[in-house]
C-alpha cells in the first residue's frame, strides 16, 4: 500500500492484492454530495471531541515488542484482551523468541494457550506464523502490509495494529467488532465488512490520523458504545450521533460533553475497572 500526502490533501491510497480495488476515494459510493459533506463535518467533530475524551488511546494488549504483539493479537481472536493478557506472560516466558516457539510442542502450546478459545487453531496458527518469521523474515516481524499478511492467521486488522503500534506505521486503520460498531452508530460507514468500514475510515480521516483514530474507536466501542447497552447518556458525541436518541430510548444527555469525555477516559483509564455512573458525567458547574 503507497500513501502520498500533500499538505492537508487526504491520503491516496492504491489498491494491492491485500486491500480493496480502485482509489480509495471511490469509497463511500452510498452518499450524495450533501451527506458527504455532512459526514466529513461530523466525522472532524467527533476527532475532537475524541482527543478529550481518549487523550492518548493505546493497544491494551501487553506486548514487548512486534513479535510479542502479533502472537497476542492472533490469540484475542474471539477472545477478550484481558484474557489473552492473563495468558501470554507464561507463553512468553516458556518460548521467548519466534525460533523457540517454531520449534514448540503443539499440544503443549495448546494447554498454555487454551482458556482463550479454538486453542487448537491458535496454537497451529501461532506455531506457523513464527516458523515463516524465522524462515522468511530473519526472525523479524516484517514492516510491509503485503509481507506481514503472508503469516498464517494474519489479515488486514492484525497487519494494521501491529505495524502502526509495533512501528508507527500507517498502513491502513484497525477495525474490529468494536470499531466497525461505532463507525456505524456515529453515520461515518454503511459497510458491514471490515474491510469496507477501513476504505470508508481512511477516506474520512488524514494517515496520519488512522493509528490513533484505530485505537479511540475500539476503545470507545469497548467501554462507552457497547453491543447490547451502550452508555449513550453518558457518551461525549451524543449530540453528533445519528444513532443516540433511539438507542437511548430518548433519554438526553447528562451534562456537558467535556464532563462525559473527561469521565470516559477515567474509565479507559481504569480499562473498565471505573465504570461510568450517571453522575460522573454530571455538570460540575
Amino acid at each position: 500500500m503507497q500513501v502520498s500526502l500533500g499538505g492537508d490533501a487526504r491520503p491516496h491510497v492504491t489498491a494491492t492484492k491485500h486491500g480493496w480495488s480502485g482509489l480509495l476515494g471511490a469509497g463511500r459510493g452510498w452518499c450524495s454530495n450533501s451527506e458527504a459533506m455532512e459526514t466529513d463535518e461530523r466525522a472532524k467533530q467527533v476527532k475532537r471531541r475524541f482527543k478529550r475524551a481518549v487523550v492518548e488511546p493505546k493497544c491494551e494488549l501487553d506486548h514487548d515488542g512486534a513479535w510479542q504483539l502479533l502472537i497476542a493479537t492472533i490469540l484475542s481472536a474471539q477472545c477478550t484482551d484481558a484474557r489473552v493478557n492473563m495468558v501470554t506472560p507464561k507463553l512468553f516466558a516458556r518460548f521467548s523468541t519466534p525460533a523457540a516457539l517454531a520449534l514448540a510442542d503443539v499440544s503443549e502450546v495448546e494447554t498454555l494457550i487454551k482458556s482463550t478459545g479454538t486453542f487448537r487453531v491458535k496454537a497451529k496458527r501461532i506455531i506457523e506464523a513464527s516458523a515463516t518469521i524465522v524462515e522468511d523474515f530473519g526472525g523479524e516481524v516484517p514492516r510491509r502490509l503485503e509481507e506481514i499478511t503472508r503469516l498464517p492467521g494474519v489479515a488486514r486488522k492484525t497487519g494494521n495494529l501491529v505495524l502502526g503500534v509495533a512501528y508507527g506505521i500507517a498502513s491502513g486503520m484497525v477495525v474490529d467488532t468494536h470499531a466497525g460498531r461505532v463507525a456505524r452508530r456515529l453515520g461515518l460507514t454503511e459497510a458491514q465488512d471490515p474491510v469496507g468500514v477501513e476504505r470508508d475510515l481512511t477516506q474520512l480521516f488524514h494517515a496520519r490520523s488512522w493509528i490513533r483514530m484505530s485505537h479511540t474507536l475500539v476503545l470507545h466501542g469497548r467501554y462507552v458504545c457497547k453491543s447490547a447497552k451502550p452508555r449513550c447518556s453518558t457518551c461525549p458525541l451524543y449530540e453528533l450521533c445519528p444513532s443516540a436518541e433511539q438507542l437511548s430510548g430518548g433519554q438526553p444527555p447528562k451534562g456537558r460533553w467535556t464532563a462525559r469525555a473527561d469521565a470516559e477516559w477515567t474509565t479507559v483509564q481504569s480499562r473498565g475497572n471505573n465504570e461510568l455512573p450517571a453522575s460522573a458525567a454530571r455538570d460540575p458547574s
